[in-house]
């Protein structure tokens, strides 16, 4: 059983049919040797936010928001009141700690994380809401579908723009200047807020239609800078403040060439494929994209890939998480979370990692980038991307994770499960300390 939960597969030789990377029982570098499986749900878990130190809070198909106690692992609260799937979550903390949900029933409800009540609701939207962004500076909140609405904290609708698309929005980002962006089927649109007093209003003020296919993943990486991610694998970095582009990728990775196509006279070079971009993630200095069963690094300062690894995972990659400049996460279809480290390139004559080099390639389409940007995105990776730690413990998809402090983890899945990943050297010491308490309360042995 330790062997499947601590990523015990047999070890493999170097090169493999899949090309995926496996490792084995011995991994010094993972410290989550202690897993708590933690149950509630009875459908896919799809979404995690984290409430404070102690709670987080978990939501998916079955309708249900519980809430967790991240050090103990019990269950503290469960918020009733969805008829269907959740579709979006958001911690409001304007005042008071608030949880806002909304649910494929085309319902919103705010409630207590504290006391379980849904302090709020509004029922019948005109469709249901994909994504929710608070502005805490404002008191206020964003939804987004179908329309953009602008709410106060105390749920009462400010204003609301229709968005005439099939897809309707799916991500909303803040901006400076009391600005936010929205992902709009291929395009990004840039709204801005005007406070009047107690009332709010929102206007268009461009449109940024770079992109040529449905735009998967929009986030922030710092105040100067943002980040679009789309199903044909283009990857933008635009300016936060002119909406500039300031680095554009597209990337594509070589098929594999079977022995009918080896046989027939290749008239070019290897045929590449697009893979869609599932999820982005920045700390600032590197942007972190989930392309195909692949992970991609870049950096925002040399406008380069960092490094990369076509084949992460066995299935699709769907969320990412850079830790630092050097530790990064990502987990996937394939039920397992893995843990890879951001190194340097071996020296002149020693061996680079197997299956390293030669898996992507870097392309553009046909649109024209800056200059700076198509120099820097030819040039070759500096980094290495080996793994470190493999977490295998569900026995579905994982939908995501969240890091936690003091060294812990939490992911969900589509095993309707929640696992909480403890640092097991750590949670000995917790055990040994207060075993001796206990002995010094009792007067010894």
């Amino acid at each position: 059983m330790l062997r499947w939960f601590f990523g015990g597969r047999e070890t493999q030789s170097s090169v493999e049919k899949s090309g995926v990377l496996c490792i084995g029982e011995e991994q010094p570098k993972n410290c989550f040797t202690e897993l708590q499986v933690l149950k509630g749900h009875f459908d896919i878990v799809r979404f995690l936010v984290q409430i404070d130190d102690f709670r987080c809070a978990s939501a998916g198909d079955d309708g249900l928001v519980l809430v967790w106690n991240v050090e103990t692992g019990e269950r503290v609260q469960e918020l009733r009141g969805h008829s269907q799937q959740i579709t979006a979550m958001a911690v409001l903390r304007c005042g008071d700690v608030r949880l806002i949900t909304a649910s494929s029933d085309r319902s919103l409800s705010l409630w207590d994380p504290d006391t379980g009540n849904r302090l709020q609701t509004v029922l019948d939207l005109q469709s249901s809401v994909k994504c929710i962004l608070v502005l805490e500076w404002l008191s206020a909140w964003i939804s987004g579908g179908q329309e953009l609405c602008v709410w106060s904290k105390d749920f009462r609708l400010e204003c609301l723009k229709e968005r005439h698309s099939d897809t309707g929005i799916s991500s909303l980002i803040k901006l400076p200047k009391n600005c936010v962006a929205a992902a709009v089927d291929k395009t990004v649109v840039i709204y801005k807020l005007t406070a009047s007093g107690d009332a709010l209003s929102i206007v268009e003020i461009c449109c940024l239609v770079d992109h040529q296919d449905q735009i998967r993943a929009l986030i922030n990486v710092n105040d100067a800078m943002f980040a679009s991610g789309s199903h044909a694998g283009e990857l933008i970095v635009w300016d936060a403040l002119d909406y500039n582009v300031l680095a554009y990728q597209h990337i594509l990775w070589e098929e594999p060439q079977t022995l009918a196509t080896q046989s027939n006279i290749q008239t070019g070079g290897p045929k590449t494929s697009e893979m869609s971009i599932q999820h982005l993630a920045s700390n600032g200095n590197l942007v972190a994209a989930a392309v195909g069963s692949g992970v991609y690094v870049f950096s925002v300062v040399t406008k380069a890939a960092v490094t990369y690894r076509k084949c992460a995972h066995d299935s699709d990659v769907l969320h990412v998480a850079l830790l630092s400049d050097s530790e990064l996460m990502s987990c996937s279809e394939d039920g397992s979370v893995r843990m890879w480290e951001i190194g340097e390139l071996p020296l002149a004559g020693e061996p680079a990692s197997p299956g390293f080099f030669g898996m992507w390639t870097l392309g553009r389409s046909s649109r024209q980038a800056s200059p700076t940007s198509k120099q820097a995105s030819d040039a070759a990776p500096n980094k290495t991307l080996e793994l470190t730690g493999d977490l295998i413990g569900h026995s579905g998809a994982v939908q995501m994770f969240v890091a936690l402090p003091e060294n812990g983890l939490l992911t969900c899945s589509a095993d309707h499960q929640l696992i909480l990943w403890k640092n097991g050297e750590k949670q000995s010491c917790l055990r040994s300390l207060a075993l001796f308490r206990k002995l010094e309360e009792n007067g010894g042995l």
